[in-house]
């Protein structure tokens, strides 16, 4: 059997930190200190709202893929995560 990490390296914002394994984006986020995940199309800031993947607020880009649902999404290692923020 594998030796699994209790952690995972990810990049937010191109900064390196560690979150739990198991760890939804939007959480990492928060843990972070980021609350602005995109903007409104009137320049609003906006993040995770409903956390079940309805509102779609809490919309990043990871590794390149723009407008994922960062409440509906594990991190994984080396993971490149970009908010608006």
């Amino acid at each position: 059997m594998p030796i699994t990490s209790d952690t995972v390296r990810i990049k937010i914002n191109n900064s390196s930190i560690k979150v739990p394994a198991g760890s939804v984006v939007a959480a990492a986020l928060a843990y972070a200190g980021i609350t602005r995940f995109h903007s409104s199309v009137s320049g609003q800031p906006r993040g995770p709202l409903c956390g079940m993947g309805i509102c779609m607020e809490c919309r990043v880009t990871i590794n390149g893929q723009p407008n994922c649902r960062s409440c509906q999404i594990l991190c994984e290692d080396n993971m490149e995560i970009i908010s608006d923020a």
